[in-house]
């Protein structure tokens, strides 16, 4: 399809800088077969129904922004790199700025914060393993616990570009871009829809007879990337690793059999569930990678409801979820909040997207 099918215009002040307080008070927009209902987060067990799963995504946010320095004989250099997926105990693959200075071999030493302030300058750094376009493979000097240490040491929370480019990171980012069942380290990137829980919403959750399952996909980087390619068969997803357990996969299925609803807490649930389905619908449990690209025409077979952020435009989020309620539905649906000025993006409102119509 063409990718500027997915194009709409957004005013810049639709985006959102800080979360809801509390996180619950978010507002929601209701997507049914024929209608728009505005609501609050903290209505969501209003439209579930009993036997229904939530799936959320238990992913914890890492620190993922380094600065540092390379040398090139009296030459220094500032580097700045955002991991975004660890391949084995000692190698990220990053996303680098400016990638192009960077030759294959050098040595990139982190320890600098954003004001260039000494923070354990020289504790860590990496040679440049391997180098495509922006993204390289970087060779910790440390490994395992080691390097995870370092990197909370040194880190910066990765805001989305959209935040980044209007506020700096503060402290109140570390709290604010994780979510409440953040568990898993090594997301590089928040999965947003699950920002909005607070224990007293899932405790609503748990009254009005629905359970709470969780699953796993640690987010990278890549999901911030714009769509370059003319067409969507021209795009190419960067891989996240994610997990489903066997018992979380059998509840699942046993929850569905009933009659119950399997609900999506954002599009990463969504797209593990939907790798780790078979043909058939059924659940298979699942570990490794998945660089899932769900555009329209996708046929899904592990998830009947999605609640999600509003995303970027031209993005694969907002092609996920034109795949799931419909091209122009979705069109429909971001008009109507940008009209009602809903909140957009990581820090933004929500919406609850319900089957029932192509």
């Amino acid at each position: 399809m063409r990718v500027d099918l997915f194009d709409f215009d957004l005013p810049e002040e639709r985006i959102a800088l800080r979360p809801a307080e509390p996180r619950d008070a978010a507002r929601l927009l209701v997507v049914g077969p024929e209608s728009f209902l505005d609501a609050q987060v903290r209505d969501l067990p209003g439209f579930l129904r009993r036997g229904d799963v939530l799936v959320v995504n238990d992913a914890k946010v890492i620190p993922a922004q380094l600065f540092g320095w390379r040398r090139r004989g009296a030459q220094k250099a500032r580097i700045e790199a955002t991991l975004h997926k660890r391949e084995d105990g000692s190698h990220w693959r990053a996303f680098v700025r400016p990638a192009k200075k960077v030759k294959l071999g050098e040595k990139i030493v982190f320890g600098e914060t954003r004001e260039g302030a000494a923070c354990l300058a020289g504790a860590l750094w990496a040679d440049v393993a391997e180098k495509n376009d922006g993204e390289l493979l970087l060779s910790f000097n440390l490994s395992g616990p080691a390097l995870d240490d370092a990197i909370f040491a040194l880190g910066h929370m990765p805001l989305p570009p959209y935040i980044a480019a209007r506020r700096a990171e503060d402290a109140r980012d570390a709290g604010d871009y994780q979510t409440l069942f953040a568990e898993k380290s090594g997301a590089v990137a928040a999965p947003t829809a699950g920002l909005h829980f607070t224990p007293e919403l899932v405790a609503a959750v748990e009254k009005a007879g629905a359970t709470l399952e969780k699953v796993t996909l640690l987010v990278g980087a890549g999901t911030f990337l714009p769509v370059k390619a003319d067409d969507t068969a021209g795009h190419k997803m960067h891989a996240e690793w994610g997990s489903v357990e066997a018992e979380v996969a059998a509840r699942l299925n046993a929850a569905r059999a009933a009659g119950g609803r399997i609900v999506a807490v954002g599009t990463t649930s969504l797209r593990i569930l939907e790798s780790a389905a078979d043909a058939s619908g059924a659940i298979k449990p699942f570990s490794g990678d998945t660089a899932i690209f769900i555009t329209p025409g996708y046929k899904f077979r592990a998830v009947d409801a999605l609640m999600t952020n509003f995303h970027l435009p031209r993005s694969t989020l907002f092609m996920l979820v034109s795949a799931f309620a419909g091209l122009e539905r979705m069109k429909a649906a971001y008009a109507h909040a940008i009209e009602k000025k809903y909140r957009f993006y990581s820090y933004g409102d929500a919406c609850l997207l319900l089957r029932g119509y192509e």
